[in-house]
């Protein structure tokens, strides 16, 4: 008698993958009210870059251990340094600069919008034609973001315009990076590119916000020493792996909306851990931009 087929036959999907994906989404969620609440002890540059630094280091031992290599080949030291500055160093820096005006469930919501600036980006650069479906979600996503940027009144979000231009700067950044790896492709192991590029990005920015903010250690309490471990050892270690080993088991397109569920973990967490607002504001641009996206990623 032929065997019926098994769940992850018939739909292709692994539950292990999808463990690793959750892990994931929840460790980049709940980072935004954990780095919204670090920065009232340590400013954004010092605090990330330094984090990412000692995260590189580690993913790169993790990468050794797997028997990665971490050669890079000579040809692609260019793009690599381009790509790591846009999608980490970009990302790193223009989001710890945003949360000084914006709070963590605004700045998870603009974080969304990465597809939206990929699609239009891989129109010039790729050649991808923008369908008329597409474009109508990418309108929908953006939608949502101005309901999240104009809810409160003008003068509310002249207030915090520098935010939200440092926020949508941080998603560029990361759409660009990602629109001309796919162009360039970097053809290394993934956890030893993951270390070089967070430790590519995260270098000048380090340096800079420790010339410039010049932080003190003794301002951290022990919430922003346990602020700074789980930035280094959940954040850019932990969840990169789990990224990487969903990818394996997952189909991109499932684990690229999987990721959606960032965001909502942000704002969510925001509210329990920052007692931010959480109204029809806050839920309303969440879930139309969120519509938009999901429609973009399956267009």
């Amino acid at each position: 008698m032929k065997a019926l087929p098994t769940r992850r036959a018939v739909f292709g999907i692994s539950p292990l993958g999808l463990t690793f994906l959750a892990v994931t989404s929840v460790g980049w969620g709940l980072n935004f009210p954990i780095m919204k609440n670090l920065l009232s002890e340590w400013p954004p540059l010092s605090s990330r870059g330094l984090c990412g630094i000692i995260g590189a280091a580690a993913l790169a031992l993790f990468a050794l251990a797997r028997r990665q290599s971490l050669a890079v080949p000579r040809p692609m030291w260019s793009r690599l340094l381009l790509v790591s500055m846009l999608t980490i160093g970009g990302w790193v820096a223009f989001m710890g600069l945003a949360l000084l005006w914006l709070n963590a469930s605004e700045a998870a919501v603009l974080g969304i919008s990465i597809p939206v600036w990929v699609a239009l980006l891989a129109w010039p650069i790729l050649g991808e034609r923008l369908s008329p479906a597409r474009a109508i979600s990418l309108a929908v996503a953006l939608a949502g973001i101005t309901v999240l940027i104009g809810g409160n009144g003008l003068e509310a979000s002249l207030e915090k315009l520098p935010g939200l231009l440092f926020a949508l700067a941080g998603a560029v950044c990361v759409a660009l990076g990602t629109v001309l790896t796919k162009h360039f492709p970097l053809a290394m192991p993934p956890l030893s590119l993951a270390a070089w590029q967070i430790g590519i990005g995260c270098l000048p920015i380090a340096i800079v916000g420790l010339a410039v903010e010049q932080p003190h250690v003794a301002a951290l309490s022990a919430v922003g020493w346990a602020s700074m471990l789980y930035m280094t050892l959940i954040q850019f270690c932990l969840c990169y792996v789990c990224w990487f080993a969903a990818l394996e088991r997952l189909p991109a397109a499932t684990a690229s909306i999987g990721t959606l569920l960032v965001p909502v973990i942000g704002v969510l967490a925001a509210g329990a851990m920052l007692h931010e607002p959480l109204g029809v504001r806050e839920i309303t641009a969440l879930v139309v931009t969120l519509g938009g996206v999901t429609m973009a990623l399956r267009s």
